[in-house]
């Protein structure tokens, strides 16, 4: 059983943006930039170092739609065409879902650079980026098949609006920063992180599409590739708490700055902009010398943005606006007048009369057949207690009162919550799934989660792979009795297994560590009782079956599953 990878590359496009230090081909790891290329055409597009038509490469193949790729993807709807390449939504019409395709002829002079940045995108399994699917060369055409996201809006679209609120330009940099920064340790940059490379799903995440191959089909490459991502990203939170592009020419369908006086921050190009975020875009476009906003440093990295974001206070998100609930309205049956037309305008409406007390002969004999229940529910009564009061009496006298001391010794003490300190994945099962959602797990907060990949086959994982596991600590060793779980997915194959583990990474097969308890679920949450409490600092929470469900969020249809909340009692 093969993991769905659900990693991918953003559809081409020819809209203007600005490569920001494109130069000559080099690692990711940034040196000083020498130079800084800010010119685009009059349309707004970029300039690479190489022209817009490359030497010797052919015109882009005569596909049309309903063509198939590997009896596989069937081509829909050609989205751009553009130095020598094309751009596709297709249908994968094996798993039956939308996807995008980038083609070229494959004596295309970018051909080779196009195959090794998509193979090596894929390799990274972030989320953060839509996930590259398949990238082959097969009769005389190079294709990359990528993720298509049909619930997800451009930031393009979303800016055309106008400039969004703080919070949520605040997620917007901080998830773009700490996506880029992992991307970066891996040795992948973007090099064209523009307005139409950052998705925002219905969720409300923010996914970056085109990572390292945008770049490879226009042959965009960086001497200081860091910088250049760091860089677009400030033009990026620049233009959302804005509405403009940073530089002087319009760009995105936004309008640029005036030309002739430089680079000013966000807050005096609008009024109400957010301080601390106009000093961090101003930070992070800042480079070759220029001075940032109240003299601190420039951010060269994503990973400086992503400490210059957890230094500021934290960004709360705009209270909702209730509307009051319409004033009660009579209605005509309720005022009397059923069946009748409604009075003239300003006439008085009668009052009606009260109902006369019951003082006909029947309206007597039921006030004296009530009273007559009431004396005898009460003489009733009394004499209950009269006789509970004597039994009391006499068991004393007896000597066979009932004392409970001995027996409440006997009885279990209550289980107490125990806290969780710390956290990480298990990679008994081999890789790991969402390593950086862990602590989402026992943070108090259930509308957070970490959740595991996507799988074709299921629901048992087995023997592809053994399962996938969390480590919890407690602080010091403890009596394990009860755990429960918050589960995202419902269906009745989510399995779970409690192990006492003797570190946070512990070796060896499973089965050799002591069981605490085990059990399966058929709704949103699971509960596992130990026959007998086991002591122990480290808690390996073991899953071997997950449930089938349909596409949301982040990943495609599959066998997965995640969790919101872990508590533990002892």
């Amino acid at each position: 059983m093969a993991e769905r990878s659900t990693a991918a590359v953003d559809v081409a496009d020819n809209s203007g943006d600005k490569p920001l230090t494109a130069q000559a081909g080099q690692s990711t790891a940034d040196g000083e930039a020498q130079t800084r290329e800010r010119d685009t055409a009059d349309d707004g597009t970029a300039k690479t170092n190489e022209p817009t038509s490359p030497s010797g490469a052919t015109t882009p193949p005569e596909l049309h739609s309903g063509h198939k790729l590997a009896r596989r993807y069937r081509l829909e709807e050609c989205v751009t065409r553009l130095d020598g390449f094309s751009s596709w939504r297709a249908v994968d019409e094996k798993l039956r879902r939308a996807v995008g395709v980038h083609l070229l002829p494959a004596d295309h002079p970018r051909a080779r650079s196009v195959l090794a940045a998509a193979r090596s995108a894929a390799l990274l399994g972030d989320p953060r980026f839509v996930q590259v699917l398949d990238a082959v060369e097969e009769n005389d055409l190079v294709y990359v098949v990528h993720e298509w996201l049909p619930d997800a809006t451009e930031l393009t679209a979303l800016l055309a609006a106008g400039p969004i609120e703080a919070h949520d330009a605040y997620q917007l940099v901080s998830q773009v920063s700490q996506a880029m920064a992992a991307a970066h340790r891996e040795g992948l940059a973007h090099l064209r992180l523009t307005p139409s490379a950052v998705l925002r799903t219905s969720s409300g995440q923010y996914r970056i599409r085109g990572l390292a191959v945008n770049a490879a089909l226009r042959g965009i490459t960086s001497e200081a590739p860091q910088r250049t991502d760091t860089e677009a990203i400030g033009a990026l939170l620049y233009a959302s708490l804005t509405q403009r592009w940073p530089y002087d020419n319009d760009a995105y369908g936004m309008s640029g700055l005036p030309k002739d006086i430089g680079l000013i921050s966000p807050d005096q190009v609008r009024a109400g902009v957010h301080r601390g975020l106009s000093e961090l875009a101003m930070r992070a476009l800042v480079n070759d010398g220029a001075t940032a906003s109240r003299q601190e440093p420039a951010c060269t990295t994503p990973d400086d943005l992503v400490k210059a974001i957890a230094e500021l206070p934290r960004i709360r998100p705009p209270e909702p606006a209730f509307t009051a609930p319409p004033e009660y309205q009579r209605t005509t049956y309720q005022q009397g007048n059923y069946g009748r037309g409604a009075p003239p305008p300003g006439a008085t409406q009668p009052v009606p009369a009260p109902p006369p007390p019951l003082q006909s002969r029947t309206g007597k004999a039921l006030k004296w057949a009530v009273s007559a229940l009431l004396i005898a529910a009460l003489g009733l009564g009394s004499w209950q207690l009269a006789d509970a009061l004597l039994d009391q009496d006499k068991s004393k006298e007896s000597g066979t009162t009932r004392t409970t001391d001995g027996d409440d010794k006997k009885q279990p003490k209550p289980s107490r919550p125990i806290a969780v300190q710390n956290a990480q994945e298990s990679l008994l099962g081999g890789k790991a799934q969402d390593p950086e959602n862990v602590p989402k797990t026992y943070d108090g907060d259930a509308s957070t989660l970490w959740r595991t990949k996507s799988y074709v086959d299921g629901p048992r994982l087995a023997p592809y792979r053994k399962g996938v596991g969390i480590v919890y600590d407690l602080g010091s060793a403890k009596n394990v009795s009860t755990a429960s779980l918050g589960l995202k997915y419902q269906g009745p194959d989510t399995t779970v297994e409690l192990y006492a583990a003797d570190s946070m990474s512990p070796s060896g097969p499973v089965s050799s560590l002591k069981k605490i308890g085990d059990g399966t679920t058929t709704g949103s949450s699971l509960k596992i009782k130990a026959d007998k409490p086991v002591k122990t600092q480290y808690v390996l929470l073991w899953m071997t079956h997950v449930p089938e469900s349909g596409t949301d969020g982040y990943y495609g249809a599959g066998y997965k599953q995640g969790i919101t909340e872990v508590k533990f009692k002892g």
